[in-house]
């Protein structure tokens, strides 16, 4: 069957390791019979091209003027094909890389072949990838009042839900009428927490029907929980109330958390996925030179298992972010910015999938959740079939379910909570906090920007495999109830703001995650 789509010929070279130029792949589309044409495209060419150009394309059907009516059908031409666009696959993904990979370059028909056999057994059709909790086009918002209580009680409502099993809950108004001196629980969100003068600290939580406060006493022993507690949140409360039934002397404290038995989906293959961040095109110290190194691997057959890449935010470097930025930018044009990330997304193969959201230095709203970008950004980033969906998203990768999140929230938890349970230096800890309040930005009103929708898109409800973030720069992994926490750092070196603010990234860093046994490897290539 003809290879009738742009798409399934840049497959097709990418299958036999060629990358091709624009050109080309729209004169081999043109043909009557694209297949025999790339067929004939690929064996005119030399043996140590790595891309198909068009002036391949016109001696293998012998006219510059590209006289197709004149290429006979084959009898060797590809017949497995469908009639769809294959996943992972762009009809503007045959386009120039700028230089070839680090293990062809200057090489001969060998390592040309074995650059060509390594990429070989990549199935598209193995391939399950879907996307959940993208809000991308469904915003409701308007700002007005009505929408931030509609917002927050569907936080109250699917968060409760987790709690309920753990306490015997009763709402504010019905233990407000119970006698004193009755063991009670309570379910609510953290409408305040002060020290009192005696060194207890006094929790104020609000459900649905109203407010009600607890004292958790300092000898109870729950310093530590008491220190993990941040503003708007969903926690319970379990102890007695006073003779009055004024106050509940609290016993315990409960998060929703992830549950200890938590057990991991994997994939029924051996296919990794690299989990990358803050590429900030546009930058004075944008990596281009460990993006390459990077991609040359990816074409390398050690890296044949890499299917996928998901990106989790800042792709570029974004204009007016934070003061002075524009002294410190190779790129001052937004758009420009987006149009040299996707030069530099192109050097990547052109049959991986690749799954993208937005960050805080991107062209979208600041608030979120955030939507995966305007229609004009997408078309210029419109490469390889990447999927560009909301901040956050969840996403199953053959079994394995990824919550990717940007990570802005977590300058404001390692803000509030003691530096042994959140820092810079290891910011999965800061992670584990946000599985443990299953919410990805639970504070309203301080460093985190929160739009209200119809919807909390930023409930963790499903409890992930894999939680991918980024944002801080910093690299750091770990397990926190069987759940992989990653935080893939950046492809930045320091900028001056940087410095000014303490921060010393790790760049040039790619986490490689095995999908099928969640075990990971850092790669470095800086």
């Amino acid at each position: 069957m003809p290879l009738e789509s742009n798409a399934r010929i840049v497959k097709e070279l990418a299958r036999r390791g060629y990358n091709a130029e624009r050109e080309a792949v729209t004169l081999l589309a043109s043909a009557p019979d694209s297949a025999t044409a790339l067929e004939s495209a690929v064996d005119r060419a030399p043996d140590d091209a790595l891309r198909i150009t068009a002036d391949h394309v016109r001696a293998a059907v012998g006219s510059d003027d590209v006289a197709y009516s004149e290429i006979t059908t084959g009898s060797d031409a590809d017949p497995a094909a469908d009639s769809g666009p294959p996943s992972g696959s762009n009809p503007d993904s045959a386009l120039d890389t700028r230089r070839s990979p680090v293990e062809t370059e200057g090489s001969g028909d060998d390592v040309r072949a074995d650059s060509t056999d390594g990429r070989s057994d990549r199935d598209a059709d193995r391939r399950e990838l879907e996307v959940g909790n993208d809000m991308t086009g469904r915003s409701t918002g308007t700002g007005e009042y009505a929408d931030f209580v509609r917002t927050f009680r569907d936080r109250y409502e699917r968060l409760s839900k987790v709690l309920r099993g753990r306490v015997n809950h009763r709402p504010a108004e019905a233990i407000a009428d119970m006698p004193g001196g009755s063991d009670a629980a309570m379910i609510g969100l953290v409408n305040d927490v002060r020290s009192t003068k005696s060194g207890h600290w006094l929790v104020e939580l609000e459900d649905t029907t109203g407010t009600f406060p607890a004292l958790v006493m300092k000898d109870k022993g729950l310093a530590d929980v008491v220190d993990e507690i941040l503003m708007d949140e969903c926690v319970a409360v379990e102890g007695t109330l006073a003779d009055d039934s004024g106050i509940l002397f609290a016993d315990s404290l409960h998060f929703p958390d992830v549950p200890r038995t938590h057990r991991t989906g994997a994939a029924d293959r051996h296919v990794q996925a690299a989990l990358i961040s803050d590429v900030h095109v546009g930058s004075d110290e944008f990596m281009a030179d460990a993006w390459s190194r990077f991609t040359d691997w990816l074409h390398t057959p050690e890296a044949e298992p890499v299917e996928y890449i998901l990106l989790a935010g800042d792709m570029v470097e974004g204009v007016g972010v934070y003061p002075d930025q524009d002294e410190e930018l190779e790129i001052v044009d937004i758009y420009d910015q987006y149009e040299a990330f996707s030069e530099h997304l192109k050097e990547v193969p052109a049959d991986t999938e690749i799954v993208m959201i937005p960050g805080n230095h991107d062209a979208v709203r600041l608030a979120e959740p955030q939507p995966g970008f305007n229609d004009e950004i997408r078309s210029i980033m419109d490469v390889h079939d990447a999927q560009i969906v909301s901040n956050p998203a969840t996403v199953s990768v053959e079994g394995v379910e990824v919550l990717m999140y940007h990570g802005v929230s977590l300058d404001e938890v390692i803000a509030e909570l003691p530096e042994e349970k959140a820092s810079y230096d290891e910011p999965h800890k800061a992670m584990y906090q946000l599985l443990k309040k299953r919410h990805v930005a639970p504070q309203f009103g301080g460093h985190t920007r929160v739009a209200p929708e119809e919807r909390d898109y930023l409930v963790i409800e499903d409890v992930p495999d894999v939680f991918h973030t980024g944002h801080v720069h910093k690299l750091g992994w770990g397990k926190y109830h069987n759940v992989l926490a990653v935080n893939s750092g950046c492809w930045q070196a320091q900028t001056d703001f940087q410095k000014s603010v303490n921060i010393d990234p790790d760049a040039g860093y790619a986490p490689i995650l095995d999908l099928d046994t969640l075990e990971m490897t850092v790669r470095k290539f800086a």
